[in-house]
This record gives structure tokens, C-alpha cells and sequence, in this order.
């Protein structure tokens, strides 16, 4: 004979005067978590008690019920009300729902409390997603959903983004199939087909790390921090109709440019527009670009130009800067430390000084007419205009001593081979025109009167004199280790330094500086590159690089040390 289940009877439902209620001191949570009382209050008052206390009769020492009831579960829910009757907001007789658990029941009260708060299952992320979305379509705006349950609307927003990812997506993470972070990674593009497209590259992969999500999804993009975008500005990019990713749960630098095209157009038309003010100022030409290339400038001669002088109004205000740096710095120079606002302000006088000496240079008006400018973006997005370049083919052109075009030295008197009577001559229609002492050469003699003149010496002759003197050179530098330091420096300082593939040296040794063909794009604003750059600047503004005769005069007096280093200097171009 089977025994009949029993029928379980729950305990029975009331409503109790508030007055009537105590906290009992069963109640197992101690410690404060989750909602705050304050926030709880505001719910019930907004929307009423949602969840029944449960209490149990308080009985006297003869086991006599009092009419009084204590809370062994539901006591953060009697906080609240008790905050609310505080406030007068509720009525101390106010009937609360209850449901009391008979006295004798052999239930303890600390059950009662440890289950009601063990067994409570937390909402899903996703559930509460959706519930958001949800009073979203139903009407409530993202302030009011905020408001309604005490957070932030930025932490609304993230929610209806986590929302709105892909479907397949949200089943994946409902699964426990991919972490709350790497959905968040997903919520970058708005684009349900892409976001799939990449979980699908990642899911088998060892590397689904939520940046490498990130990084796929906007592989494409542009960072709001890239330097053509700082250049344009978002709010003309997006003015123009592009599009911008941004990221609701971590700094993304203002997020990512969807249209890189788009952005490019824009870089482009407002370099141009920049470049039309250098075209009053009689440049040659003017190069532009996004982007340079480390070594743009090499076989370009730079022109010096002297900084423009200050107007009275900026003189005056510099020396007020410089006497009151001066001044403080007197006050102050018994003390080991200066004081924080002393300090800060000498470093405001140092920058306004530094401005007011960064003069424009001013240049030759007949050297503007043959150089040119680069326009470029810097690396923090400003505009860089970089003025003064000279190419080969524009600088101006000096004739060489020639003979038939042998290219063979022409003597002077005593046939000493050398340059000293040779001065520059126009270039005609003809070819050039060679003079000696300021006369033409090279013209019939039966033209001219036989005066004695000097007569050009025979071809032959000349090369078996050239000769000599190269074998006498070669014997003569061979001894001598300083001198050929000298001129193998002399070579390749000029080689290194000018522009002009122009050069008087009798030695046959060059570097031959080579030129990456293939480069990133930020390869002039790497650290090595900026170290090459310094001390190419260092050198050049010491060399005396306008004279052969007083560059061979500097690298004579250099000390050892000092002539290996240019040396390795010079070399490391044709590395």
C-alpha cells in the first residue's frame, strides 16, 4: 500500500500595520550590497513594494502572541519603508504585505532569511539588455529608464549597445559562448553582417582576445587621433557626411573615421587651400603632401635665411620678459629650490621668450625665384611648411673649363693647370663659351691678330702633363695619412652635405646616398631617423660648406676624435 503525499499548505498572506513590524535579529545579511536603502525607497514610492515581507508572531516568555511581528526576511525592504515613513511620505499605520510563517513552525528564522538570499538567482546581462531595449520601444527615453533604475544614462546607453549587436551574437553570449568583454569589442561597428563576419574568423582562433575584435572591426577605420583627422576635425568630417565609430565602454580617442576616402579629399583640399598664401610669396614651385618620405629633401640645397627683425612692440616686450626672468631669478638665487609658483612662472617667461625669438626667415628675392616649399602635415596633425629647397636643375650654372669638350684643364700662364684664370661665362646657342682673363677662347685664329696672346696648348700635351701631375699626387698623398684623411673627408663632406652634384675634387671616392624606395609611412618620425636628422644638423651648421678652401682649412684643424666621427657620419649615407 503506497503512502499518499502529503499536501504541502503555504503560509497564509496578511496585511500588517507598519507599526506593527520589528527587524529581527535572525536576519543573516550584515553586510551592505547591491541598491542602496535610499535607492530601494524611491523604487517602492515610484512603484509600490513588489516583494511581500516575511515575518513571524513575536511571542511573550508564555508563548502568547503580541500583536507584534519580527522580519527574519525582507529586512533591507523594511529599511526602506521605514526611510518613507520617516519622511512622512508613508503612514506609520500604512498595511504592508506580509507572509507570516506560523510561530511554532519548525522552520527556524535564520533559514527563512539565508534561503531567501541564497537562492535568488541574478538576472542574466542579457536579460537586462533586452529589458532596456524593451521600455526603449515602448516609449521611456534613455533619461528616464536612467532615472527609474538609479543609473547613469552613459550605462543605459551601453546597455541598448549591447543590445543592438548581432542576434547570432547574443545567442553565442546567452550560451556562455563568449565573454561580456569581448561583446562589448563587438559593439564598435554598428554593422550586424561584419560583426559576424569576424566572430567567425575568431571563434576557432587561439587569439579572440576583445582588442583583437576591436582592432578587425576597425581595420578599415581611421583613429580619431590620426593626424589627417586632428588636421580636418571630426566635426568637418562628419559636417561632410562621414561616419563615426565610437566606443561606449573604454577611451577610444574619439573614436574611429568609417570613410577613409572621404577624409583624404578633405586633407587634400584644405592643403591646397593652405599652399595658395606661399603662392604670393614667388616660390618656384611647392610640393605637397601627407606624408614625406625620410630622406625628401637629400640633393635639395637649403637656403639660409636671416630671421626677420622685431617690430618695437615685440623688442619692448621681450626685454620686459627677460628683465623680469632675470629679476626673480636674482631674488631667488640663495635658495636651493625655487617656489612652486616661482617656478612656474619662470617656465611661462622661458616659453613667451622662445615664441617671441622663433622669427620667420627672410629670404633672397632672387633665391626665392628658384627654390620651392614642401607643404606637409606634422606628426601631432598641424600644418608644416618647410620653405627654401633648391633642386640641381635650378641652381645657377657655372661652366667648367673645357677643351673641345674633352673636359680636359686648361692651362694659364708658365702652363700651370689649375682654375685661377677661369671665370664663369654665358651659355649660348652655341654650347659654352670659355674665357680666359674675362676674353673668349676657342675663336679662329686667322680672326685675331697674332699680339702674342696665349694660345691654348696642344691636347695631347695636356693629358701627358695631367698624368704626371696624377702620379706625382698619388706618391705624395700616399705618405702622408693627414692629408689623406683630409681629402677623403673633403670628398665626403661634400658629398654628404652639398646639394650640387658640382664638386672640385681630384679624388675619385663618393658615397652615394641610398634612398629607401620602400618605407612606412612614419619612418621620418622614428626615434633613429630624428637621431640622424640631429646630427646631420649638428655637422652642417659647423661646416663652412659654401668654400673648398675653407672647409680643407676646417677639417685640418679638427682634432682626431672630431674627424673620425664626421667620417663615420659621411659613411653611414651609403650604408
Amino acid at each position: 500500500m503506497t503512502k499518499a503525499a502529503q499536501n504541502i499548505v503555504l503560509s497564509p498572506s496578511r496585511d500588517i500595520p507598519f507599526n506593527k513590524l520589528i527587524l529581527s535579529q535572525s536576519n543573516v545579511r550584515r553586510i551592505k550590497a547591491g541598491v542602496s536603502v535610499e535607492e530601494l525607497a524611491e523604487d517602492i514610492a515610484r512603484r509600490g513594494l513588489l516583494q511581500s515581507l516575511n515575518v513571524r508572531p513575536v511571542v511573550d516568555a508564555d508563548g502568547v502572541e503580541t500583536g507584534t511581528f519580527e522580519i527574519p526576511a525582507g529586512g533591507r525592504r523594511f529599511q526602506a519603508l521605514s526611510l518613507l515613513v520617516k519622511q512622512k511620505r508613508l503612514a506609520k499605520t500604512a498595511p504592508i504585505p506580509c507572509i507570516v510563517r506560523d510561530a511554532a513552525s519548525e522552520i527556524l528564522a535564520e533559514d527563512d532569511s539565508l534561503a531567501e538570499n541564497m537562492q535568488r538567482v541574478a538576472l542574466h546581462p542579457l536579460d537586462q539588455f533586452r529589458a532596456f531595449q524593451a521600455l526603449r520601444e515602448k516609449g521611456q527615453g534613455e533619461e528616464a529608464i536612467a532615472a527609474a533604475f538609479f543609473v547613469t544614462p552613459q550605462i543605459v546607453k551601453q546597455r541598448l549597445k549591447l543590445a543592438s549587436v548581432a542576434p547570432a551574437l547574443l545567442e553565442v553570449y546567452a550560451e556562455d559562448g563568449m565573454t561580456l568583454e569581448q561583446l562589448i569589442a563587438f559593439t564598435v561597428n554598428p554593422d550586424p553582417g561584419r560583426q559576424v563576419q569576424v566572430w567567425d574568423a575568431v571563434k576557432n582562433s587561439w587569439n579572440k582576445e576583445p582588442y583583437s575584435i576591436r582592432r578587425m572591426l576597425t581595420e578599415t577605420s581611421v583613429r580619431a587621433s590620426d593626424r589627417r583627422a586632428v588636421f580636418v576635425g571630426v566635426d568637418a568630417y562628419e559636417a561632410a557626411g562621414g561616419v563615426v565609430l565610437r566606443d561606449l565602454f573604454q577611451g577610444d580617442d574619439g573614436g574611429w573615421l568609417e570613410d577613409p576616402a572621404l577624409l583624404d579629399q578633405l586633407v587634400a583640399a584644405k592643403l591646397q587651400a593652405e599652399t595658395e598664401a606661399l603662392v604670393s610669396e614667388g616660390w618656384k614651385w611647392i610640393e605637397v603632401a601627407t606624408d614625406l618620405p625620410y630622406g625628401y629633401s637629400h640633393g635639395l640645397r637649403r637656403l639660409a635665411g636671416d630671421p626677420a627683425p622685431m617690430s618695437d612692440e615685440e623688442s619692448a616686450a621681450h626685454a620686459a620678459l627677460l628683465a623680469e626672468y632675470r629679476g626673480l631669478e636674482e631674488e631667488y638665487s640663495g635658495q636651493d629650490e625655487y617656489p612652486e609658483e616661482v617656478d612656474a612662472r619662470l617656465g611661462q617667461l622661458e616659453i613667451t621668450m622662445e615664441a617671441l625669438g622663433q622669427r620667420p626667415l627672410i629670404y633672397d628675392p632672387a633665391e626665392i625665384g628658384r627654390a620651392g616649399v614642401f607643404v606637409t602635415l606634422d606628426r601631432d596633425g598641424s600644418l608644416a611648411v618647410y620653405r627654401g629647397y633648391v633642386r640641381p636643375e635650378d641652381e645657377p650654372r657655372e661652366e667648367t673649363a673645357v677643351q673641345d669638350g674633352d673636359g680636359a684643364d686648361v692651362t694659364g700662364q708658365g702652363g700651370d693647370v689649375g682654375f685661377s684664370n677661369w671665370k664663369p661665362s654665358a651659355t649660348f646657342a652655341g654650347g659654352t663659351v670659355i674665357t680666359s682673363r674675362g676674353q673668349p677662347i676657342g675663336a679662329d685664329a686667322s680672326d685675331e691678330e697674332d699680339d702674342g696672346a696665349l694660345k691654348p696648348l696642344p691636347e695631347r700635351l695636356v693629358m701627358e702633363l695631367t698624368a704626371h701631375r696624377t702620379l706625382a699626387l698619388r706618391e705624395a698623398i700616399g705618405r702622408s695619412p693627414d692629408v689623406a684623411l683630409t681629402l677623403l673627408l673633403l670628398k665626403l663632406v661634400t658629398d654628404t652635405f652639398r646639394t650640387s652634384s658640382a664638386s672640385g675634387s681630384c679624388l675619385e671616392a663618393s658615397v652615394r646616398h641610398v634612398y629607401m624606395s620602400a618605407q612606412a609611412p612614419n619612418l621620418k618620425d622614428s626615434v633613429v631617423a630624428k637621431l640622424v636628422d640631429e646630427r646631420h644638423a649638428a655637422w652642417g651648421a659647423d661646416l663652412p660648406l659654401g668654400d673648398d678652401a675653407a672647409l680643407w682649412d676646417y677639417l685640418t684643424v679638427l682634432n682626431h676624435g672630431s674627424r673620425l666621427a664626421l667620417l663615420a657620419h659621411c659613411l653611414s649615407f651609403g650604408i
